[in-house]
């Protein structure tokens, strides 16, 4: 997994999308037609275009020990809600960097994310 900052501070998603993917953000932003904040539906249509199965259920988290393999993850950060991806122990956050643990938020859910067989 190679890590991608955000481009914009409204590309959170689009740098998640990208970084699974391995492809630029700007790729991604013209796939959705969306250059600001992205929703469940945008993330889950691009994850299917870029060959990833998003799970159907939310699941609330509290600790990383709860995330399975690979997911996508929507936090209650202090200033909006985010969405960030996790990837065998470590956390990509678009804003915050290659982290440990959690980037500071509230509620915490996330959608499992797998490759598709070809």
């Amino acid at each position: 997994m190679t890590y991608i900052h955000e481009p914009t501070p409204l590309q959170c998603g689009q740098a998640v999308i990208a970084m699974a993917a391995g492809v630029d953000p700007g790729e991604v932003c013209e796939y959705l037609g969306n250059e600001r904040e992205t929703d469940l539906r945008e993330m889950r249509r691009a994850f299917e275009h870029y060959g990833y199965a998003m799970g159907s259920e939310r699941i609330a988290v509290k600790t990383k020990e709860e995330l399975p393999p690979m997911c996508v993850l929507s936090l209650e950060t202090p200033r909006c809600w985010h969405w960030s991806l996790y990837h065998e122990g470590t956390f990509y956050d678009p804003e915050h960097g290659v982290m440990d643990d959690f980037p500071q938020s509230g509620r915490r859910y996330y959608w499992t994310l797998c490759r598709k067989c070809q």
